[in-house]
C-alpha cells in the first residue's frame, strides 16, 4: 500500500529533457501522491522544458543555455514558475531547503559540479550520471560520507547490485559481476566495425536511451565507465569487478559474497525500474510495468567481453588502475570522440584511438583537486578535439 499520509518527497530532476529524465517524470506522474516536481533543468531543450515545467509545475527551472533564457521565460510568464539560465545557476539551485532529493540526470562532465554542491547541502542523490563518480569518485564519496549524504544508484546494474546488497550489507562482497547486453555489434570483428554508420551504432537491441549513451554501449564504453563508478559506489578493488555479456538483458548484475553464493536482480529492461527504487527507496512501490516470463525468455546465456575488439573496456581498466585524474581523461576524450562520430567527423574505431592516446598523452596526477579536475577535462577535451581534426583533415 501506498502511504499517503506521509509528506511528498520533492524532487529535483538535473537533465529533465533528456532520456532518463523523460522517464523519472513518467515515474513520478504515475505516482503523484507520493512524489512532486520541485526543479526540472535542461542544456538546451527549451521547448521540451517548458512543456514539463507547466505539467509538473515546479518551483523552478534552469535553462543551462544562456541564450535559451528568454524563450523560456516567456514560455512560462503565465506561472509563478522561477526560471533561471546558466551553470552556476543550476549549482546554486541545490542549495534550495525544499529539495528532499536529486535525481542527477545530466549527461557527462556536465553532472560533477552540480551533484557536488547538492552533497554539500545534505541532499540525497539519485545518481545516473555516471560520469560524476568516473571522473571524481574519491572525492564525491568522501563528501558524501562526511555529509551523511546517501548516493542511490540509477543505473540499472549498480541498482542491481545495490538491491542484492538489502540485508547484506554486514557481509563483505567477494566480488561483483556486471552484465552487459553487448551492444549492436556484438560478434562483430575488426573488420566489419572499420565501416558501421552511426544509424547502426544508436540501434541498441535491447534498451532505448539517449544518442551519447547508446554509441558508449556499442563500444563497450559504458560498461568501462560503470566499472568505474561500481569502483566508488561499493568500495571495491578493481580485481572484485568482473564483466560479463547477457544479450538477454534479464539478470541486471550480481553480487558474490565470500561464501560462494551469488545473488541477481533480474526484470525486464525498462529504466523506469530502477528509477523508481532510487526515487522511492527504502520502500518498494507498486507500478503496472510489463512482468518478466521464463516462458517468454527460455534461454539466458553468457559469454566473455571481446576486448581484443572492443577495446574501451580494458582501457577503462587501465584508468581504473591507474586512478588519479586517469578516469577524467578517459571521460573527457570519449565524450569528444562520440560527440565527433555522432557528427560524421571521425569512424567508429577512431573513438578508440583518440581516447587511448589522450590517456597515454595526458599529464598524469596522482592526487588531484577539483581545479586539477576542471584542468584535466578541459586540457582533455582540446587534446581530443585536435586529434579529431586530424583525423577529418587526413
Amino acid at each position: 500500500m501506498e502511504n499517503t499520509n506521509t509528506p511528498k518527497k520533492r524532487i529535483a530532476i538535473l537533465g529533465s529533457t533528456g532520456s532518463i529524465g523523460c522517464q523519472a517524470l513518467e515515474v513520478i506522474a504515475d505516482h503523484t501522491n507520493i512524489f512532486e516536481v520541485e526543479v526540472l533543468s535542461a542544456n538546451d531543450n527549451a521547448t521540451l522544458l517548458i512543456e514539463q515545467a507547466l505539467k509538473f509545475n515546479p518551483n523552478a527551472v534552469c535553462i543551462v543555455n544562456e541564450d535559451k533564457y528568454e524563450e523560456v521565460k516567456a514560455g512560462l510568464s503565465g506561472s509563478f514558475i522561477k526560471v533561471y539560465a546558466g551553470q552556476n545557476a543550476l549549482v546554486s539551485l541545490m542549495e534550495m531547503e525544499t529539495i528532499d532529493l536529486v535525481l542527477t540526470a545530466l549527461v557527462g562532465f556536465a553532472g560533477l559540479l552540480p551533484t557536488l554542491r547538492a552533497i554539500e547541502f545534505g541532499k540525497p542523490i539519485a545518481l545516473a550520471n555516471k560520469e560524476t563518480l568516473v571522473v571524481a569518485g574519491e572525492m564525491v564519496t568522501k563528501l558524501a560520507a562526511e555529509k551523511g549524504v546517501n548516493i542511490y544508484p540509477v543505473d540499472s546494474e549498480h541498482s542491481a547490485i545495490f538491491q542484492c546488497l538489502a540485508g547484506e550489507f554486514h557481509n563483505p562482497i567477494e566480488k561483483i559481476i556486471l552484465t552487459a547486453s553487448g551492444g549492436p555489434f556484438r560478434g562483430k570483428n575488426l573488420h566489419f566495425l572499420e565501416s558501421v554508420t552511426k544509424a547502426q551504432a544508436l540501434k541498441h537491441p535491447n534498451w532505448t536511451m539517449g544518442a551519447k549513451i547508446t554509441i558508449d554501449s556499442a563500444t563497450l564504453m559504458n560498461k568501462g565507465l560503470e566499472v568505474i563508478e561500481a569502483k566508488w559506489l561499493f568500495g571495491l578493488e578493481p580485481e572484485q569487478i568482473e564483466v560479463v555479456v547477457h544479450p538477454q538483458s534479464i539478470i541486471h548484475s550480481l553480487v558474490q559474497f565470500q561464501d560462494g553464493s551469488i545473488k541477481c536482480q533480474m526484470g525486464l529492461p525498462d529504466m523506469k525500474l530502477p528509477i523508481q527504487y532510487a526515487l522511492g527507496y527504502p520502500q518498494r512501490i507498486p507500478s503496472k510495468y510489463p512482468r518478466f516470463s521464463f516462458a517468454d525468455y527460455p534461454n539466458l546465456t553468457f559469454e566473455k567481453p571481446n576486448t581484443e575488439t572492443f577495446r574501451c573496456l580494458p582501457l577503462a581498466f587501465e584508468a581504473l588502475k591507474k586512478g588519479g585524474n586517469m578516469a577524467c581523461m578517459l571521460n573527457a576524450a570519449n565524450e569528444i570522440a562520440v560527440d565527433a562520430f555522432l557528427h560524421n567527423k571521425i569512424s567508429f574505431l577512431q573513438i578508440t584511438d583518440i581516447i587511448e592516446a589522450c590517456m597515454h598523452e595526458g599529464q598524469y596526477i596522482a592526487t588531484p583537486t577539483l581545479a586539477d579536475y576542471m584542468d584535466t577535462d578541459q586540457t582533455t577535451r582540446q587534446m581530443a578535439n585536435n586529434l579529431v581534426k586530424e583525423a577529418t583533415t587526413a
